[in-house]
């Protein structure tokens, strides 16, 4: 078996059995396999695809590249939830000790934010002192004691996965949806769930830009988790406008703080119980989404779940007094507003203008050893179906670097649509099991 001979298999559109597929990922991730040879195999499955049958023994491949977790100490149902990212998509904050709070346990491992869309781990640290590299006995120690642990990835955890993705981004080959989906889960089978609730973005802020694409991605990956025996399920959710008001690290700490209080936006506070009642479903701790929305409403009234996310802040290093003063957090030094060029009313405010501005501000990262500034973002004042008056701020600007701040005016000024009153579009489009 060589890799010339399955890049000429899958060229011309054959299909790799399940031994040269496990061969082909553990001599890659070996080094046996050079780079050059996956970038061809990389394309050919982007022109060509992968069977259902190839696919789940892609995935497993990579899920068995390196450690699996082994989490049978854990009495509890274990559920994660995964998001395909989106501007201003902190759900993930305040989701996980709602959830935990209600009896389930959340292995969270997650990512850092890339280009336009930000990163859950960059958000964390923004906490003084918190940290997501943790080995694995500080890991299940944290999981074990609190039902819940926000982390990054382990080096010895799907090593496939980091390297086919560092290609995958430099050959042209991201878009590919069986690429994507058995990257995405064989990270997340590799965690030993029960269950897995997928937040699939679709619109111009995410990496889905139509329904019909996303809803292709979230049926592939809802198949991968049943043919693992994992039960899955996907919900296809808006994207054209930054999710709640604040895009940046620190001020999306603030922002879940606040949803944990009871007191968030309203967008990003419905996405966050609809995916956090589904976790409750499947971990089986309720029985319907009615009576798991009314267990959440419970948990944030009587302060449970904000609470447990203190504590755990502090198991990771954080100091949790940032929950009663964010003023611990990083804060840029300056302040620039946007006002509205017209009266009328918001029609839309795009996304990817908005997510790309704060990454010119230094909230992002162009490449993954780029380093982000955790105190500068953008607070939106005015969304869709808002009613604006000339001049009024539809945006303020928080920033340390003077040179940053022409190229994000540029794209925000261009990033508010403002006319006749419109009805804004639902934000959950579709749900979708196996």
């Amino acid at each position: 078996m060589t890799a010339v001979e399955l890049i000429e298999k899958k060229r011309d559109g054959d299909t790799l059995t399940a031994n040269e597929i496990r061969w082909l990922i553990d001599a890659y991730t070996k080094g046996v396999v050079k780079d050059y040879q996956m970038a061809a195999m990389t394309m050919a499955v982007f022109l060509n695809g992968l069977t259902a049958e190839e696919l789940a023994v892609w995935t497993d491949a990579m899920m068995h590249s390196g450690d699996v977790l082994d989490l049978d100490m854990i009495a509890k149902p274990k559920v994660d939830k995964h998001s395909t990212g989106g501007v201003g998509d902190k759900v993930s904050i305040p989701l996980v000790p709602m959830v935990a709070a209600c009896g389930v346990a959340i292995p969270m491992i997650s990512g850092r934010g890339l280009g336009h869309t930000g990163g859950t781990l960059d958000k964390l640290e923004s906490i003084p002192g918190f940290t997501t590299n943790l080995d694995r006995e500080r890991f299940t120690s944290i999981l074990e004691q609190y039902g819940l642990v926000l982390a990054g990835q382990s080096k010895s955890l799907v090593p496939a996965d980091r390297k086919l993705y560092a290609l995958r981004d430099s050959t042209g080959t991201v878009p590919s949806i069986p690429l994507i989906s058995s990257s995405i889960m064989s990270k997340k089978l590799a965690e030993d769930l029960d269950g897995l609730v997928l937040d699939v973005k679709v619109g111009i802020g995410a990496f889905m830009k139509d329904e019909a694409s996303a809803r292709t991605l979230a049926k592939t990956m809802v198949g991968i988790g049943s043919a693992h025996g994992t039960t899955t399920v996907a919900y296809l959710t808006r994207m054209d406008e930054p999710l709640g008001l604040e895009v940046g690290n620190a001020s999306e700490i603030i922002e879940s703080i606040a949803v944990l209080r009871g007191d968030g936006p309203a967008d990003l506070t419905e996405v966050t119980m609809v995916l956090a009642a589904e976790m409750l479903v499947l971990g089986g701790i309720e029985g319907s989404l009615e009576t798991a929305n009314k267990r959440l409403a419970q948990v944030i009234a009587s302060g449970e779940a904000l609470e447990l996310f203190g504590q755990v802040i502090e198991a990771q290093g954080g100091n949790r007094d940032v929950i009663d003063d964010p003023s611990l957090l990083p804060k840029a030094s300056h302040r620039f507003e946007v006002k509205a060029p017209a009266s009328g009313y918001v029609r839309a405010v795009n996304a990817l203008a908005v997510g790309r501005a704060a990454m010119s501000l230094g909230a992002g990262r162009e490449t993954k050893d780029q380093k982000v500034d955790p105190g500068v973002g953008i607070t939106l004042h005015a969304k869709t179906g808002d009613s604006v008056e000339q001049g009024a701020p539809l945006a303020t600007l928080a920033f340390n670097d003077h040179d940053r701040v022409e190229a994000a005016l540029a794209l925000l000024r261009e990033a508010w649509e403002i006319g006749e009153a419109l009805t804004p579009q639902e934000l959950i489009i579709d749900r979708i099991d196996g």
